[in-house]
């Protein structure tokens, strides 16, 4: 017997899985994330009046409060859901040189390409949502080879191995959810890298014990304005910190944060109504907390 879903698409720049932990529903079939925005599903039979609030709440937990008209809830019938998906899904080109595929899908790259294959798992960072192309464009403009790079909130291990393939010396991806890195060491192994690429579970105050030429940090809006400091740490005198996941308008509060954390904004970009930020460390650093 066929059974109808309940697609939720709400946009949003939180992580699929920060979602799904908050909501913390037995009954949600699972999520994905394109172009910023995320999709959830129920079976029809499993929703409630009371579940769009529940899902709120889960929002609000985690500092985000959509409007209204953010949030759009459908009946969808039931279909072949793996072949739909594997077929909306195609190869993308990010920046100048970036291309990033699928394992089923062909793409023939152009001379002085890099090619990464990234398959969606349960971490963030396929290379559609707009934070992350921001970033991925912007390593290229940073990247000319021999960087140590540390890649904060890591999720897929995208922005790493993409900052090696451009030329970086070693990148360490650090994410604090197990199943993010996990997802990170398949990739980093499908796409052939070895001991230049370390991926690591850690939280953002633990990465004080190295120096790094480049950080960028693909996070939300709470944990930059939370973290501006031990963000700033480990980044050598000299270097740039790249941080996105957040919207253009949190741009003057998150340039205040890492100001008082003795952060000196460097430049900004958007693309859509997100945001990327460069920020460096000034020569006399602050003491923090």
């Amino acid at each position: 017997m066929s059974v109808n879903f309940i697609e939720v698409r709400l946009k949003t720049a939180l992580d699929c899985g920060d979602v799904l932990d908050s909501l913390n529903d037995p009954d949600v079939l699972g999520a994905w994330e394109n172009g910023g925005t995320l999709h959830l599903y129920w079976p029809e039979d499993r929703w409630d009046s009371g579940m769009l609030q529940r899902l709120r709440t889960a929002l609000g937990a985690l500092g985000s409060a959509p409007e209204a008209k953010d949030i759009i809830v459908t009946v969808v019938p039931d279909r072949d859901w793996n072949l739909i998906w594997t077929r909306s899904i195609e190869p993308i080109r990010v920046g100048r040189r970036i291309l990033i595929r699928q394992s089923w899908n062909a793409a023939r790259p152009a001379p002085g390409d890099i090619e990464l294959v990234i398959d969606p798992k349960r971490a963030f960072g396929t290379g559609f949502h707009a934070t992350t192309q921001l970033l991925l464009a912007w390593l290229e403009d940073k990247i000319c080879g021999g960087e140590k790079v540390l890649d904060v909130g890591t999720g897929s291990g995208i922005l790493s191995m993409a900052a090696l393939r451009l030329g970086a010396r070693s990148a360490l991806g650090v994410d604090h959810d197990p199943v993010a890195i996990e997802c990170a060491l398949e990739h980093a192994a499908d796409n052939g890298f070895g001991a230049e690429l370390e991926l690591r579970i850690g939280e953002i105050a633990d990465l004080a014990e190295r120096e790094y030429d480049l950080i960028v940090a693909n996070l939300d809006r709470n944990t930059l304005l939370r973290c501006s400091y031990q963000l700033l740490r480990p980044l050598r005198i000299g270097g740039s910190l790249l941080v996105s996941g957040i919207l253009a308008e949190d741009c003057p509060d998150i340039s205040a944060s890492f100001s008082s954390a003795d952060g000196v904004l460097r430049h900004a970009r958007r693309k859509e109504e997100w945001a990327a930020i460069e920020i460096s460390r000034r020569a006399k650093a602050a003491e923090g907390p």
